[in-house]
């Protein structure tokens, strides 16, 4: 489904982020992106949805050369993924219901599906009783919650989380992961970069380890690689 090949990131500074990535994606996977600060995990994520270009190498979607994708064309390509971030980055004056209509309304969806589909997916991230609250009035893991409904509420593809559990407690954290879990059940392709070690050990999912930009490992079941 994804795949990059040869892949290198140079940014202006002169800072490599990644160096000669090859990596495979399959339909479905839940693919965890594990490594220590600066190591490249960000970077990689934001060429998937073309936020950034490779220096060098190509990235495929679907057989599609992500490269190719035109700056007219890109907000198509990018209907493909939902994004979740640490920071949450929800509209401070909408409400929980206007920020997940707000990622209809932009891919033009009619009245009558927002009004059908938001409180659905509020429903299903156990958010149904706060539909009229701001994101200030919400806790962190009730703002990751909304951010979780607003990356799916259009049904894409893949979910993209970059260290959505980083600023939870790991109460919190495991109840984001369980609303994750759900979203995958359902068929969705997720890859999630974490730094939290007891995330990873609690599943036996695919860990990718980067390190200095590159791919140091890549195997089955938790952290520190496989039991």
């Amino acid at each position: 489904m994804i795949e990059f090949k040869n892949v290198s990131k140079k940014y202006d500074s002169g800072i490599v982020a990644l160096s000669d990535i090859n990596l495979i994606i399959e339909k479905g996977e839940f693919l965890f992106v594990v490594g220590p600060s600066g190591s490249g995990k960000s970077t990689l994520l934001k060429l998937i949805t073309k936020q950034a270009l490779p220096t060098s190498g190509e990235i495929f979607y679907k057989g599609q050369r992500v490269r190719n994708v035109s700056r007219r064309k890109v907000h198509l390509y990018r209907r493909n993924f939902g994004v979740v971030y640490q920071d949450f980055k929800l509209l401070d004056n909408k409400t929980a219901f206007e920020n997940v209509a707000f990622a209809m309304e932009i891919v033009g969806k009619s009245k009558k599906d927002i009004n059908n589909d938001v409180p659905e997916v509020l429903k299903l991230v156990g958010l149904e009783d706060r539909e009229k609250s701001y994101p200030h009035e919400l806790s962190g893991g009730e703002a990751q919650r909304l951010s979780i409904a607003r990356a799916i509420v259009n049904k894409p593809e893949v979910l993209i989380a970059d260290e959505p559990t980083g600023n939870l407690d790991l109460d919190t954290a495991f109840e984001i992961m369980k609303i994750i879990e759900k979203v995958h059940s359902f068929g969705t392709t997720v890859i999630m970069s974490t730094h939290s070690q007891p995330i990873v050990d609690n599943y036996n999912n695919r860990v990718i380890k980067v390190e200095d930009g590159k791919i140091i490992s890549d195997y089955i079941g938790g952290y520190h690689g496989e039991n």
